[in-house]
């Protein structure tokens, strides 16, 4: 069996979500050209949790895409399965735009990456920043975020994951030991 631990309640989850949205706001003197997108799956309630943070601050809707980076991990070739890709949902220019990359966990490296090439693929952003909730160490490539919610030292035999529930209304972050 498993051994669980919480890191991050829902209120925390929140407190930090709001506290990205406000360094969001001061490093990009505003968000008039800004545009946040959620990393699937994961990812994207979060962008879009910072997004109604980012309201509440400025009185400005900011624009939320959705991307899926299926088709750019770099080991794709390796898996067992037939990978199924989602629709990536950017559905305005980002050219000359800000773009703020959403994930729940920072750990490798390997799916920022992926997201940045998806990213350039679709235009030439003015410059690309990433928002994570938890930053766990371990990385593998020289990736690091703009904006994060929580460092967690931890170790490769603990995986870290963001639990939603079915209306993603309730959050909680979880630390769990993983079985040899």
């Amino acid at each position: 069996m498993s051994e669980q631990k919480s890191i991050m309640s829902s209120i925390e989850i929140n407190r930090a979500l709001k506290r990205i949205a406000h360094e969001i706001v001061e490093k990009n003197k505003g968000v008039e050209n800004v545009i946040l997108v959620g990393i699937r799956t994961l990812g994207v309630p979060l962008a879009h949790k910072l997004a109604a943070f980012i309201e509440e601050i400025e009185g400005v809707e900011i624009p939320v895409g959705t991307l899926d980076i299926t088709m750019y991990r770099d080991d794709l070739s390796s898996l067992d399965y037939n990978p199924i890709v989602h629709e990536t949902e950017i559905d305005m220019d980002i050219n000359k735009k800000v773009i703020v990359l959403v994930d729940d966990v920072l750990y490798t490296g390997r799916t920022i990456r992926a997201a940045l090439d998806a990213i350039m693929d679709m235009g030439r952003p003015q410059a690309i920043q990433l928002a994570v909730l938890v930053d766990r160490g371990h990385r593998e490539l020289p990736i690091r975020a703009d904006y994060a919610g929580k460092n967690v030292p931890t170790s490769r035999k603990e995986s870290v994951d963001l639990l939603i529930n079915e209306e993603q209304a309730v959050f909680e972050v979880v630390i769990t030991k993983i079985e040899d």
